[in-house]
């Protein structure tokens, strides 16, 4: 029996990926991108007091004023098209796992998740990927084809080489921040290790003043890729561990007090990431090799639309 094509075993993939999203987070993001500034559209805004010589009386809310008994305007939020950037780490220390999946599985399954639940009609989407001694552009597109054809590039990409100078992380966010002005959405995949790390919480990253910038003017969302054995190492005695960076080896004999201090450091380190990108202003997505990828989103969507929807209550008198 002859093995199957690979190029319909990444079509499956992406296939299952796509039904997995639809069916079980689509519906979360339904509705029209808003515009930042108010503007002529269909998307009802708050109503605030009227302001006479100002407002147009044609935009008067009668509901609000009868009930309040004074004149109220209704303002109206522009539909606008949606173009995400996605910043998609395939590093050679994506190149690991030990769960039900390597990391890397994991970038292509989050930027195929936001992109199948964000594109609408118009909407683009583009990519910059980290990988090898380059930062690759795919130009923004729209449609469902062109992000399978995204997708199939991230998983037709070679595993990662060990290289004299690779890009890191934040030079990759100051080119996706230079790539395109216009505002949307960015998303930024990685596992936000850094190659010297600084274990003091309050430090600054290498990569915070970057994404800093980005914040400023688009909405970021960080989604940190973790797995289980970066976290705890297991009580298996001598193993010889390799720097997929750099590739150095070096054998450890795995002692309870060397366990204790490396599960220690790799939680100042995540903890670090959290609050530098908690001082950036960014959402934080995590998601792990050993968990379920979509029940994660899921939870995060709903949370977030939750925290949107208390910060835009009016407070009761």
């Amino acid at each position: 029996m002859e093995p199957e094509p690979l190029s319909n075993t990444a079509e499956q993939a992406l296939r299952r990926l796509e039904l997995t999203v639809t069916r079980r987070l689509d519906g979360l993001l339904h509705g029209a991108h808003q515009g930042l500034l108010p503007g002529t559209g269909s998307e009802a805004g708050d109503s605030r007091v009227y302001v006479a010589g100002e407002d147009d009386v044609r935009r008067m809310d009668w509901a609000v004023t009868a009930r309040t008994t004074i004149p109220h305007v209704r303002d109206l939020i522009a539909d606008r098209e949606l173009e995400t950037w996605a910043l998609a780490d395939l590093s050679p220390s994506m190149d690991f796992g030990t769960a039900d999946s390597d990391k890397r599985d994991l970038v292509v399954a989050a930027i195929g998740a936001i992109g199948f639940l964000s594109s609408r009609m118009g909407d683009r989407f583009g990519a910059l990927v980290i990988h090898d001694e380059y930062v690759h552009r795919m130009p923004a597109r729209t449609g469902r084809p062109a992000l399978y054809g995204l997708l199939h590039s991230l998983m037709d990409a070679p595993r990662g080489s060990i290289v004299d100078d690779p890009p890191d992380l934040a030079e990759g966010i100051d080119i996706l921040n230079a790539t395109r002005r216009r505002r949307g959405l960015r998303l930024i995949v990685s596992d936000f290790l850094d190659a010297h790390p600084d274990l003091d919480p309050d430090a600054e990253r290498p990569w915070e003043r970057p994404i800093r910038r980005l914040a400023a003017r688009h909405q970021v969302l960080a989604v940190e890729v973790i797995d289980p054995r970066e976290l705890e190492l297991p009580d298996v005695g001598r193993v010889a561990f390799a720097d997929p960076e750099t590739g150095n080896v070096r054998e450890v004999h795995l002692s309870p007090k060397i366990r204790q201090a490396y599960a220690e450091a790799a939680a100042l380190q995540r903890e670090s990431t959290r609050l530098a990108l908690r001082r950036a202003g960014v959402a934080h997505l995590v998601l792990r090799t050993d968990r379920d990828w979509v029940f994660d989103v899921a939870q995060f969507v709903l949370r977030q639309r939750r925290m949107s929807h208390l910060a835009h209550r009016r407070p009761s008198a």
